[in-house]
């Protein structure tokens, strides 16, 4: 018997289209801009009734289902969708999105091409000083005055660099060992092309706080200006179950269990057994634990017992 199968037209979403080729413009001179894509948030919902052509014919339904999906983390159906994204971006950020590793990419090439003659600057009031509490991160500005002598000290650097790459690349050097002394703050362009589950996951770690800034001002063009429009339900999703939600473990819930209960004692008691509340000379020893379970409680309103 010949089974009978509905006629299936090319899945387009006319919001994403608009945007489609349009480069977004991040940073001095770098761009994120949309090649093509497949599938919308209606084939999040067919992956995930394979026996229905077109998911459900409610949009209530749909969005439902997608909650539920990013909710209980069922993630293979988001993998049905995939963008590719044509980008301009420092090479020092590129070596951290690159991380990403579940993705397809081909990148411009300084063996065959000649680099970008395009270097990220710095303005005066955007040198950042370390964090004093997380190695990887970045807190405060440095003043005006010592920004500029900064900012003065890249330009230099940076045309240094331009003009020695220029001038082997000129007497003949090989494009592949005339590159070796090119800043990071050189551009480079790729070709990425990823899943949606895994660009969700890209986004949850670069669209954090946290993140360095350069990247994380990418992800927020790519999540926003993007993505929202790509997979609306999807987004909304991600939203309310990953980025603006919070996650406890079994050691936080007990604390705030019994802060709640108005149980001091207790709490402290489980805080202490966790290695939190360990002190040298009458003050708190630095524990990131203890640090990421206060943001939690101030996020809470409820006022840490320690």
């Amino acid at each position: 018997m010949t089974e009978e199968f509905e006629k299936l037209e090319p899945i387009r979403v006319p919001e994403l289209d608009e945007i489609l080729g349009k480069p977004f413009k991040v940073l001095d001179d770098g761009f994120i801009r949309v090649v093509d894509y497949m599938g919308s948030d209606q084939s999040v919902v067919q992956a995930a009734r394979v026996s229905y052509g077109k998911g459900t014919k409610k949009l209530r339904q749909d969005r439902g289902l997608i909650r539920y999906l990013m909710r209980h983390k069922h993630t293979t159906p988001f993998e049905m969708c995939e963008i590719k994204f044509h980008i301009r971006i420092p090479m020092d950020a590129w070596r951290q999105w690159i991380r990403h590793r579940t993705a397809n990419v081909n990148e411009y090439s300084t063996r065959y091409s000649i680099a970008i003659d395009s270097a990220q600057t710095t303005k005066p009031d955007e040198w950042r000083m370390q964090s004093k509490n997380n190695k990887q991160g970045s807190a405060g500005f440095f003043d005006t005055e010592t920004g500029e002598k900064l900012t003065e000290e890249e330009r230099r650097l940076q045309k240094l660099a331009r003009e020695t790459y220029q001038k082997r690349i000129d007497l003949g050097v090989a494009r592949e060992q005339a590159r070796k002394d090119l800043p990071l703050s050189t551009y480079t362009e790729a070709y990425w092309k990823i899943d949606l589950h895994n660009l969700l996951h890209f986004l949850r770690l670069r669209m954090e706080k946290n993140a360095q800034l350069e990247i994380r001002k990418y992800a927020e063009i790519i999540g926003h200006q993007i993505v929202s429009k790509w997979v609306p339900f999807t987004w909304e999703a991600f939203l309310d179950y990953e980025m603006n939600a919070q996650k406890f473990s079994a050691i936080e819930l007990e604390v705030i269990k019994n802060l709640i209960a108005d149980k001091i004692d207790d709490a402290l008691q489980i805080a202490d057994n966790a290695g939190w509340l360990k002190e040298k000379e009458g003050k708190l020893l630095k524990n990131l634990e203890r640090m990421e379970m206060e943001e939690k409680l101030e996020m809470l309103g409820i006022k840490k017992p320690w």
